[in-house]
């Protein structure tokens, strides 16, 4: 019940705040005809686009487009807001979920590793290595890829055009890795230090004691008692930052060149087009939120002593 409830007012709220910026798509419009040397007015677009509306007026009657499906349509070219989500979202999907899976075959292993290695050199370096890792900004991170595989190793940069993954696996992937790999970053920084954490709370247990007492291999005590119960707040975590894998794929995709929603999204807020970002935003909220249920359902696979009435 709550779910539907969060994605309206994540719209109104969206709708709000963008009535707080400064013009809007009928002074672009104005300004590239010409202005008054046309005869065209502000006053005039605005009253043709439904812009003179109050704000409420406009959120209500575009939610109740959206409810039958209709997302409405760019105010210049006519396009439709529904077909470029369409197309562009499997884009930025891809992106994240390469990523999430990047960074959890990153911060797992190191994360437990560097628990059970507690104090070593590789702890250290695993430690000082998430911090890195979460210090680095993503825009930071794109632009020293291209300059240093730019000039040490050009073969390695992504191709000019981009190609579905249906279209050219191979080219794909290459257009792919590199963002993928640099969104992967942050969030593995954070889940390979609370992973870390987790892991030596648990191995402090007294039934993981009794298990060692027993003789059995640690390669066993920890895939089979440790890990498990470890991985739950690290569950948690990771529902709580995908917003940073969907926020950041936004400013990888317009360094790489990716046509997904979070350049669509750059370059509407750009150029002012309310309604393609109202749907926008308004898709990855639902997004965020979803993934954040499947989170809670999945605490009660992990540990059954979970349940949800």
């Amino acid at each position: 019940m709550l779910v539907p409830l969060t994605v309206v007012g994540v719209s109104l709220l969206v709708s709000l705040v963008l009535e707080l910026l400064p013009g809007n798509v009928a002074d672009i419009i104005v300004a590239e005809s010409g202005g008054f040397n046309t005869g065209l007015t502000k006053e005039s677009v605005e009253s043709d686009l439904g812009l003179d509306k109050n704000v409420f007026a406009r959120w209500g009657e575009w939610l109740g487009n959206v409810a039958q499906g209709d997302f409405g349509h760019y105010f210049r070219g006519g396009r439709s807001v529904g077909d470029e989500l369409e197309h562009r979202l499997p884009v930025t999907l891809q992106l994240s979920a390469m990523a999430l899976v990047l960074s959890l075959i990153i911060a797992i292993p190191i994360g437990v590793i560097s628990a059970i290695r507690q104090d070593s050199v590789t702890d250290y370096v695993s430690r000082s290595s998430a911090i890195f890792m979460l210090a680095a900004p993503s825009f930071w991170l794109g632009v020293m890829f291209f300059v240093l595989v730019g000039t040490y190793s050009p073969s390695l940069l992504p191709p000019v055009v981009y190609h579905d993954v249906w279209e050219d696996p191979w080219l794909n992937f290459k257009h792919m890795w590199a963002p993928a790999l640099i969104l992967a970053f942050a969030l593995a920084g954070s889940v390979m230090r609370l992973t870390r954490s987790q892991m030596l709370e648990v191995l402090r247990q007294d039934y993981v004691r009794t298990a060692w007492s027993k003789g059995l291999k640690e390669r066993v005590i920890v895939t089979r008692h440790a890990v498990r119960n470890a991985f739950i707040p690290v569950l948690s975590l990771i529902g709580v930052q995908i917003n940073l894998l969907i926020s950041g794929s936004i400013v990888l995709e317009v360094i790489f060149g990716l046509p997904g929603i979070g350049r669509m999204l750059y370059n509407d807020i750009q150029t002012r087009e309310y309604l393609a970002v109202q749907a926008t935003l308004l898709v990855i909220a639902a997004i965020i939120i979803i993934i954040n249920f499947i989170v809670d359902i999945a605490y009660s696979v992990l540990d059954p002593r979970i349940r949800y009435n």
